[in-house]
């Protein structure tokens, strides 16, 4: 940085930084989830089902987000972050847009993959930059306050949508709606082209010195583009065996990948005849192929990356149990809203404002209060930040069953505030415990395998799962009871994340020369 006193680490133009980056992440999840209150009319307008629709929110979006976010996030590594936070969120706010064009479920399916795509540029560059604007000390809170974007992007989500839908219902009762659009077409021009010059905005940020807040500087790469493409190919097939190939992988390896590929079709068609949605497991199965490929190809091109994300075990046992966490917060965050449309007869404009509200404020109110919490807890024990984690998981069960039964609509609207808020308790200890498991240079890389786990796990299967089971037991309100089993799964991968997270975390640098860092 320069020698600035605005650009001091923490300091005033560092706030500045994680403002705008805050801003950027509420346009990130308000184009998001606003397919959420959306959700019933894109139903009755395309004949969409709930598995459909949870596809749609999840998975579609989910996998081409996992896919590309592995590629970008090197790129965050070796290239100008701010230039890549301000590309991504130009691209998906064009594509959030031309979702209002979609006359059909594919053309929409289509139209939120290029979102997908968009999005996954931003979090891994923004963790980076963040992380590098500001002290240690402080990560969990600062990662929490970027992302309480989230709350406040789905909150405004759900607000925008309902209003716009509603008014322009009223305004064009009679029909002669511009272009013949519906309501919920508008609603994504609405939200999409604003994103346009807050990427201009995002821009103009200062790029800081890599490394600095720890005292360990690395300088960008050389070949930024040639770096991108390398590892677009590592996840794209047929370009995965080429990459590998190239790498020098062994017979073992590249027969390992085959096995991998043919067993992921044989399973995505086995689950397509057994449940529908072929599109659902093709699409995951190309999500979990391109893992198992980079996985591979990270292992043979740098050792010490590969090391401290894939042979740490409180890393992937930290990443599991969080990612377990997420497939409720993303389950309950999009089918909240059609919960209270169905069961409480709620119609939207009411449904955005207090649901929204209650999403917004309580997120904010969670997501800000576990980064705080979390790095108090932090420094008495290094399990400081997974055991807000399992806060999260404890608070959150008895909060859902209460909202989805309770017969009064007035109590379970108040009470989707406090779930909200526990719901939104991990995201600020669960990236910084990532962050801090691995050097500098490779928090963007650490960043993007951890929000490949939380995307296929929470975003892909979270929805379409509670959307699905809906279908099979024919009441939402048992759909997301059960869907709450996901959070004891995820307090125990906490407890083993827990026995060797101090070790792992203090002796990061010894294995990551060990593997050959210089």
């Amino acid at each position: 940085m320069a020698d600035d006193k605005r650009d001091e680490i923490g300091g005033p133009y560092a706030r500045y930084v994680l403002a705008v980056l805050v801003l950027v992440y509420v346009f990130n999840f308000l184009d998001r989830q606003i397919l959420s209150i959306l959700a019933e009319r894109i139903k009755a307008d395309l004949g969409a089902t709930d598995a459909q629709l949870g596809y749609l929110y999840g998975t579609a979006f989910a996998v081409f987000y996992a896919l590309f976010g592995l590629p970008l996030g090197r790129l965050a590594d070796v290239w100008d972050r701010r230039k890549l936070i301000s590309i991504g969120l130009g691209f998906w706010s064009l594509m959030t847009a031309v979702s209002g064009m979609a006359r059909s479920f594919a053309q929409l399916a289509l139209a939120r993959v290029g979102v997908g795509v968009g999005e996954a540029s931003a979090s891994p560059a923004a963790y980076s930059l963040l992380s590098d604007y500001f002290p240690r000390a402080r990560r969990a809170t600062v990662l929490a306050i970027y992302s309480s974007g989230i709350y406040i992007g789905s909150g405004l989500g759900l607000f925008v949508g309902g209003l716009v839908v509603n008014r322009w219902d009223l305004a064009f009762a009679a029909g002669a709606a511009p272009f013949g659009l519906k309501g919920w077409q508008a609603a994504f021009f609405i939200v999409g082209l604003p994103g346009i010059p807050l990427a201009l905005w995002a821009a103009s940020l200062r790029e800081p010195k890599r490394g600095i807040s720890d005292g360990i500087e690395s300088a960008a790469g050389p070949k930024p583009l040639p770096a991108f493409l390398v590892e677009l190919a590592a996840v794209i097939p047929p370009f995965t065996i080429w990459n590998l190939l190239r790498l020098g992988a062994s017979g073992a390896m590249i027969a390992a990948n085959l096995v991998a590929a043919g067993a992921l079709i044989g399973a995505s068609f086995l689950l397509t005849d057994a449940f529908g949605n072929p599109a659902q497991w093709a699409s995951l199965a190309l999500g979990v192929y391109a893992a198992v490929s980079w996985a591979q190809s990270l292992a043979l091109r740098d050792r010490p990356a590969a090391a401290l994300i894939f042979r740490t075990p409180s890393m992937i046992y930290s990443i599991l149990g969080f990612a377990f966490l997420s497939f409720n917060g993303y389950g309950l965050g999009f089918w909240i809203a059609p919960f209270f449309a169905r069961v409480h007869h709620m119609e939207l404009g009411q449904l955005g404002i207090i649901v929204g509200g209650a999403a917004a404020a309580g997120g904010w109110i969670g997501v800000t209060c576990g980064g705080v919490l979390a790095d108090r807890l932090r420094r008495t024990s290094p399990r400081g930040r997974l055991y807000v984690g399992m806060l999260n998981a404890i608070l959150t069960i008895p909060l859902a069953l209460a909202v989805v039964w309770i017969p009064n609509k007035t109590i379970a609207l108040c009470l989707a505030l406090p779930l909200y808020a526990a719901s939104a308790l991990w995201l600020g200890p669960g990236t910084s415990t990532i962050q801090d498991l691995v050097l500098p240079r490779m928090r963007a890389m650490a960043s993007a395998a951890f929000l490949l786990v939380n995307t296929l796990i929470g975003l892909a299967m979270g929805p379409y799962t509670i959307g699905r089971l809906s279908m099979a037991t024919g009441d939402l309100r048992v759909a997301l009871s059960l869907a709450l089993i996901a959070y004891v799964i995820s307090l125990g991968f906490f407890l083993l994340a827990a026995r060797t997270l101090g070790e792992d975390e203090a002796t990061r640098l010894e294995r990551a020369q060990a593997a050959g860092e210089k």
